[in-house]
């Protein structure tokens, strides 16, 4: 075998697999696959070990999965998570869209703009599919509306994990540090909804060791998310996005700090945008975290100054007094 048809050989496999799972209503079984779907029968036919076979399969399933092509497994009926026997497909469904919607080539050019904004990584497979679908349309798109589009991407390792165990309706495992506490605990959640709320990820679902709905900040996930085999029912889904909203915001309504900030700051610019009122005597700006606004308000120095609540005053105050000793520290 040449050289060129080893190298091309990983790509034509992807294409002829995604052709054969695309093919099938039922579902292919991994033997049927290894046997049959080129690119993996050669390989088994010039000595592969099936073990190794399987092993690439994995990894290609692995490969188009974050290209945003769905693959489908099917368990046994009798038992879904018994996947000695599991068939793989890819539902036509996801590259299809309803007859009656019909988009212009301006709007086509805005959906594009929107799609360019979200990194990959922070699209739900849902969203991926979407913009397949739309680019398959072959629309021509107007001229470029905008000269450049802003990025969006997520620092939080625990976002796609989280996401996909939405997706899937599966239960996750993390640790949590909370609020004033250095110690963090395990926790074991049913994901339902994951929310931004003032520049900040949260994930939203029911806390089975507490036997309640709770509302966890991403930044205070210290370690990696365990997406487990235990599932829950999908239509707990159903508007939680909204209830994780409105609980935020009621806690924002209850927690409400007067700053006095510097006119023509970085600080003004962005606590004004998010304050309810503002004055000579200061500006009134809601906050869900203290520890969270505490760190953000120290950010800022001397450019803000906290009035009221004191508890909040104080937080900031340790921040900064803790900075000017580790300066202190490093000079001496």
């Amino acid at each position: 075998m040449s050289t060129e048809a080893i190298r091309s050989a990983p790509e034509e496999r992807l294409v002829n697999l995604v052709v054969a799972l695309l093919a099938t209503e039922q579902g292919l079984t991994k033997d049927t696959i290894l046997s049959s779907v080129s690119g993996y029968r050669e390989q088994g036919a010039a000595g592969a070990s099936k073990d190794a076979l399987e092993k690439m399969f994995e990894r290609d399933k692995d490969s188009l999965r974050s290209l945003g092509v769905p693959i489908e497994t099917i368990g046994d009926y009798a038992d879904p998570d018994d996947l000695r026997e599991a068939r793989y497909r890819v539902p036509t469904s996801e590259y299809s869209l309803p007859v009656d919607i019909d988009f212009t080539p301006a709007e086509i050019a805005v959906l594009n703009l929107a799609s360019g904004v979200w990194g990959e990584s922070s699209m739900s497979a849902s969203a991926r599919s979407g913009l397949r679908k739309i680019q398959a349309l072959g629309i021509e798109v107007d001229a470029p509306i905008i000269g450049y589009a802003p990025r969006i991407s997520l620092r939080e390792p625990s976002f796609a994990p989280l996401q996909r165990a939405i997706e899937q309706g599966r239960v996750v495992e993390f640790d949590y540090i909370k609020g004033g506490s250095d110690a963090a605990h395990r926790r074991r959640v049913q994901p339902w909804a994951l929310v931004e709320y003032d520049g900040r990820w949260h994930v939203y679902g029911f806390d089975l060791l507490q036997d309640a709905e709770r509302t966890f900040l991403l930044s205070r996930i210290p370690s990696d998310v365990v997406v487990t085999r235990a599932s829950f029912d999908l239509s707990l889904r159903e508007g939680a996005g909204e209830k994780a909203i409105a609980g935020l915001d009621a806690v924002a309504a209850r927690q409400q700090a007067r700053l006095q900030v510097e006119p023509g700051t970085e600080a003004l610019l962005r606590l004004h945008r998010r304050a309810l009122s503002a004055d000579e005597t200061g500006c009134l700006v809601p906050y869900v975290d203290a520890q969270v606004f505490a760190d953000e308000l120290a950010s800022y120095g001397p450019e803000v100054r906290v009035i009221d609540p004191p508890y909040l005053a104080e937080l900031v105050a340790s921040r900064l007094r803790r900075a000017r000793d580790l300066h202190a520290e490093v000079g001496a």
